[in-house]
């Protein structure tokens, strides 16, 4: 049986993780958040704009990821 965790008790877990399993953490939280429909439709537009010639600079592109 699944025992459900608080957040508080998966972050404990996660300070627990060496530095490979944090990554591999990091990875696939990374992977489902690009699994979700708002992912999707952002990337299309922002696909869209580059087909129309419309490019933003490396660090551009970081901070709005970074901000979701």
């Amino acid at each position: 049986m699944l025992a459900l965790m608080s957040v508080l008790e998966l972050k404990q877990e996660v300070s627990r993780l060496n530095k490979r399993e944090r990554q591999e953490l990091y990875a696939y939280l990374v992977r489902l958040r690009h699994d979700t429909p708002e992912w999707k439709r952002a990337t299309a537009r922002r696909i869209r704009c580059m087909s129309r010639g419309r490019f933003v600079t490396a660090e551009e592109m970081e901070a709005k990821v970074a901000r979701g």
